[in-house]
This record gives structure tokens, C-alpha cells and sequence, in this order.
């Protein structure tokens, strides 16, 4: 049995290692496509490096293009791919063009497609997210959902077939990764950081960097509450460029501690230790709501809408008098239930592959 697999983008590394592993100790032959969407050190190799990832296959080399060039590129490469491998199944994960781009790729040759993280939505189409989202779960045979809000959210639209409610794969990777990631304390000191005594902020989507308003007024929040605690973050190479277009990235150095991109365990570190999380990521939303991290999301809607309904998550978007109002008030306490699985998603979804095509 093999089974052809496609990432692209720092999440979906996460996300394969933990199945990776469980397609190993199953037995399964898998083939991992790296599209290249993600290609700057920090972002993909940092990555495969740390979570000691299987190297790729094949590496398409494929990034920094308009989505529709990139999807094109990647769908016309992907094909051959699958020409020469003669998978019996296709695995993607999550929402990006590259998750796109494998779907389409496998559904010209009628081959299935298994989608990890099946069934999210944001209900809003002008992300190109939803739009990939909705795409590849109309495409996929099995539709392996992270929460029960996700399996509604397919039934609603009227899929039901091959719908397996697994838990998320992030939570398995989380259990796996984080005793690693407590052991690089060294960071914390390196930085200057005491537990609790900073807020992360990560921001990379393209709604709030490509907007001059929003990114001005995301950052004259955050130049506020620098006068209250310490504020830090990871300057992913959109939002650097857009500061620097914007003429906030003097000020930003000067308030703000900026570091480069963390890899997987540093990260996990600078949100397990931070007062709070400030994010326009949806991994890092339910990171957050793992590590018992109070966070606030720097958009207008999120897929993750259990974490909004216990309090943990609070939706801001760009308001700055609303994300300086979230960030003084104390931390949040109280009701915390799981709503990511049990840590075993990985488990289930090999198991199910192998139902389903071995």
C-alpha cells in the first residue's frame, strides 16, 4: 500500500510527522511531496530538521507565485507525480494552495484523496483558506474531522460519506513535541523572557499585512500595550516587508522585540511561557487553547470557534482599542474541555487509510 502525501507550509510539517510515524510502524509505503510554498530556511527546512522528518521524495521548489500561477505549477507537477508513483490514495492536510493543488492534481485521475483537518470553516469566502477548504472536501473520499463542530459542519453541506471524526493531529504533535521543547529553556534566558512576562504575537495573513489600516492599527495597539509588558515576535517575511512598505518597522524595532521566525519547539516555548497569544494563525489559536495560554485572534472570524465559546479565545480582528482592552484584562481561568481528541489522531487516520485501502 502507498500512499502519496503533500505539504507545503510550516503547519502541514507538524502535522505529517506525527502521521508519518504512525504510516511507518503501520507499514504503509508513503511518498511525501514538498510543494516548496514554504521555502525560506526558518519556515521548511528548520522544520523538517527539528521534527525529524522523513526528506522529501520530491521537492517542487514552487513558492513566492500568485496563487493562481502557483496552483497551476503545483497541480501540472503534482500529476506526473502521481503518473509515476501509482499511489492508492492522496493525503493533504489543512488549507492551503498546496493542500488545493493535491486534491485537484488526484481527482483528474480519479484517485482518492484523504483530507486531515476536513470539515473547518470560517464562513468566510473571501479567504482563499475557506475557498481551498470547501474545495478539497468536496473532492475528498475520507474526511478525517478534528472536532465535532467540524463533522456538523460537513453534514450541513450535505457530505457525510467517509466523514471520521479523529481529533487533531496538532494535539498528538503537541503530547509528542512539547517534553522536547521544555528542555530548550536556554531560549527564554537567551531572549530575556520570564515565564508570564511577555505577550507572542504572530501575524502573517495576508488580510492583515497587504492592509495598510489594519496593520496600522494592529501595531498602534501593540505599541500601547509595549508600555504595559514586553511584546514579542517572530517577524515572518510577509509582514516584514509590509512594515517596512507601511514605514512601521523603525518603531516596531524600537517597542517591540523582534526575533526571526521561531522553529517548532522554540515556538511552543514562547507560547507555553507567554502571559498571552496574539495571532492571526489558526494552529496557533488551538495551540494556545492546549497550553492554557489565553489568546486573542487578529481576524474577524475563525474556524476554531470552540475556543471562542470557553472564553479562552477572543476574536479582536484589527479594533485597536479592542486588542489593547483584551490584552490588560487578567488571565482567563476557569472550564477548560477537551475539544481536540484524544492525542491519538494520528493512529486513527492510518488505521482508517488502511480500512478504507490496503
Amino acid at each position: 500500500m502507498k500512499v502519496l502525501t503533500i505539504v507545503g507550509a510550516r503547519p502541514q510539517f507538524v502535522k505529517a510527522a506525527v502521521v508519518s510515524v504512525a504510516l511507518k510502524k503501520a507499514k504503509v509505503k508513503e511518498v511525501m511531496i514538498h510543494t516548496g510554498q514554504h521555502y525560506d530556511y526558518n519556515m521548511s527546512a528548520l522544520f523538517f530538521k527539528e521534527l525529524k522528518l522523513k526528506a522529501p521524495e520530491y521537492n517542487l521548489g514552487i513558492g513566492g507565485l500568485p496563487r493562481k500561477q502557483m496552483l497551476a505549477l503545483m497541480r501540472h507537477k503534482i500529476e506526473e507525480i502521481i503518473v509515476k508513483e501509482k499511489p492508492v490514495c492522496m493525503l493533504v492536510y489543512g488549507d492551503t494552495n498546496s493542500t488545493l493543488a493535491g486534491a485537484l492534481a488526484a481527482r483528474k485521475f480519479s484517485l482518492p484523496v484523504a483530507h486531515v483537518e476536513a470539515g473547518l470553516r470560517s464562513f468566510n469566502r473571501k479567504m482563499p483558506e475557506e475557498i481551498n477548504r470547501i474545495a478539497t472536501d468536496k473532492i475528498s473520499e475520507l474526511l478525517f474531522c478534528p472536532t465535532k463542530t467540524a463533522v456538523s459542519n460537513l453534514k450541513k453541506e450535505g457530505l457525510k460519506s467517509g466523514v471520521r471524526l479523529t481529533g487533531d493531529v496538532m494535539y498528538d504533535a503537541l503530547r509528542a513535541f512539547l517534553p522536547v521543547a521544555q528542555k530548550r529553556r536556554g531560549l527564554l534566558k537567551k531572549l530575556g523572557l520570564k515565564k508570564g512576562g511577555y505577550f507572542l504575537v504572530t501575524l502573517h495573513r495576508a488580510e492583515n499585512t497587504d492592509s495598510k489600516k489594519r496593520l496600522a492599527s494592529i501595531f498602534s495597539a501593540l505599541f500601547k500595550l509595549a508600555g504595559i509588558t514586553k511584546i514579542v515576535l517572530p517577524l515572518h517575511p510577509r509582514t516584514k516587508k509590509y512594515l517596512k512598505a507601511s514605514g512601521l518597522l523603525k518603531e516596531a524595532a524600537e517597542k517591540i522585540q523582534l526575533i526571526e521566525p521561531a522553529g517548532y519547539f522554540d515556538n511552543l516555548l514562547l507560547m507555553q511561557n507567554a502571559a498571552k497569544i496574539c495571532t492571526d494563525s489558526g494552529g496557533m489559536q488551538k495551540e494556545a487553547y492546549l497550553l492554557k495560554v489565553p489568546c486573542l485572534t487578529l481576524r474577524e472570524e475563525t474556524e476554531w470557534v470552540e475556543t471562542v465559546k470557553t472564553g479562552w479565545n477572543v476574536i479582536t480582528g484589527a479594533d485597536a482599542a479592542k486588542i489593547y482592552q483584551e490584552g490588560v484584562k487578567g488571565k482567563k481561568a476557569g472550564a477548560h474541555p477537551g475539544l481536540f481528541g484524544g492525542g491519538r489522531a494520528a493512529v486513527m487516520i492510518v488505521k482508517y487509510l488502511k480500512e478504507k485501502y490496503s
